[in-house]
């Protein structure tokens, strides 16, 4: 399966060429592409030295935008499986088979910290907002789900398509499960382990945690009442 591992990155010159060493180790026949959101440190340098294709955003897009570009990629270059991985080191290169495996007979697979017992562990209230946005999206979709906000994700060739038609812009992970769905797609949960941030800070604050709560939940739920409508028309 040609494979394509995306990494969506904006500042990370502490951590991208670790994370492109480990991918070239652990999952040597992928090949690695950097989305450089608009950087203003040596990110770009660093992850062309450590082996990977670069593509560089004139200003910073978001990870929406980021995603979109790596996934437009994707298609034009004929790939069979896309990768989604952090630039901060979260996500190991050593869960990738597990991840690529399970993406052949699925049209998106969710790298999850709570299917089954990992050694992973969140702040309470990070840990709410987990619970929360995965209780909506299982009961929007009618399938359950554990780990909505997980950015490790492996897409198929459908998926692919799709996310280079359309990805939401502004905090994208759990909205993009529920365009999925209303597609018709195959999506699956795996166990994955994750690490803290290895460099950096995130780039949330506690001001916009409020407004990322806010505005998934009503786009999520503008999402479900769309597609609603849209099927009874039909």
């Amino acid at each position: 399966m040609k494979t394509l591992i995306i990494i969506p990155a904006y500042n990370e010159e502490g951590s991208i060429a670790s994370v492109i060493r480990d991918i070239h180790l652990l999952a040597p026949d992928a090949d690695v592409l950097v989305i450089n959101d608009g950087s203003s440190d040596h990110t770009e340098m660093y992850a062309r030295e450590a082996g990977a294709r670069v593509v560089t955003m004139p200003f910073n897009v978001g990870i929406g935008g980021g995603m979109q570009t790596g996934y437009m990629y994707a298609k034009e270059m004929g790939y069979d499986i896309a990768v989604q991985m952090d630039a901060d080191g979260q996500h190991p290169a050593q869960e990738l088979p597990k991840l690529i495996a399970k993406a052949s007979t699925n049209d998106l697979v969710i790298g999850s910290r709570f299917v089954a017992e990992t050694s992973y562990h969140s702040s309470p209230a990070r840990r709410v907002g987990i619970v929360f946005f995965s209780m909506l999206v299982s009961l929007v979709t009618g399938q359950k789900f554990t780990d909505t906000t997980s950015g490790f994700r492996a897409a198929g060739r459908k998926v692919i398509d799709l996310y280079a038609h359309y990805y939401p812009v502004d905090y994208p992970e759990v909205e993009s499960i529920v365009y999925l769905k209303r597609k018709g797609c195959r999506i699956a949960e795996v166990a994955t382990e994750m690490n803290p941030r290895t460099t950096g800070k995130s780039s949330i604050t506690p001001v916009k945690s409020v407004y990322y709560m806010i505005k998934v939940t009503l786009s999520v739920l503008m999402s479900a009442i769309r597609y609603d409508r849209t099927a009874v028309q039909k």
